[in-house]
């Protein structure tokens, strides 16, 4: 993730609310080591996000 390039849309918060939560002051990572059964929302949120401040590692 990086944090430099999010712009705090949203997108992500959107397709997977276990991990991503946008706040006033910024884009909080809520679980930096989620479970593999949330890898289809993260791999949605890769690809939705406008800026790529999001990559899902294999």
């Amino acid at each position: 993730m990086d944090l430099d390039t999010c712009d705090g849309n949203g997108v992500c918060m959107s397709l997977c609310r276990e991990v991503f939560d946008v706040r006033e002051d910024g884009l909080h990572l809520l679980d930096a080591h989620p479970p593999r059964e949330l890898r289809g929302p993260l791999k949605a949120a890769e690809v939705s996000c406008p800026t790529r401040a999001i990559v899902v590692e294999d």
